[in-house]
């Protein structure tokens, strides 16, 4: 019997990958603004850009094949987890920018969007844990 791992890439593990991909190689291509992300008390904050971009396209390509989906499928509902905190901040910096200026409709998009995206953490995350056949 097969296992989950060694089953065809689903559609929504297959997005992941991709999203995965493209926002890892944006952190080699743009680091400036996963900078302003990083915590302010963590030290080297473009060394660890290039660091979670590496993570990203190795879940990326560990997702793809069967032989390591189940190690990266773990590994990207760790990373996810472990950039939630980021994303806040980032939802953060955005409201304090609407906050300073209030009229504006690109800023109070951004914010929508950075708020959007919290809650999505979570089905990504489900999809790697399935996709690591761990989690039906």
């Amino acid at each position: 019997m097969k296992t989950v791992t060694n089953a065809p890439l689903g559609k929504d593990a297959l997005a992941l990958a991709g999203l995965f991909l493209a926002s890892g190689t944006m952190h080699f291509v743009k680091p400036a603004p996963f900078e302003s992300m990083v915590p302010r008390q963590l030290p080297q904050r473009r060394a660890l850009v290039y660091v979670s971009g590496a993570a990203e396209i190795a879940c990326a390509v560990g997702l793809l094949f069967p032989q390591t989906r189940k190690v990266a499928g773990i590994a990207s509902a760790v990373l996810l987890v472990a950039v939630f905190p980021a994303n806040v901040t980032m939802t953060a910096q955005a409201g304090r920018g609407v906050s300073r200026d209030p009229g504006s409709t690109a800023k109070q998009g951004y914010l929508a969007a950075t708020v959007a995206r919290l809650p999505l953490q979570w089905p990504m995350i489900r999809t790697a844990l399935r996709a690591a056949g761990v989690m039906r």
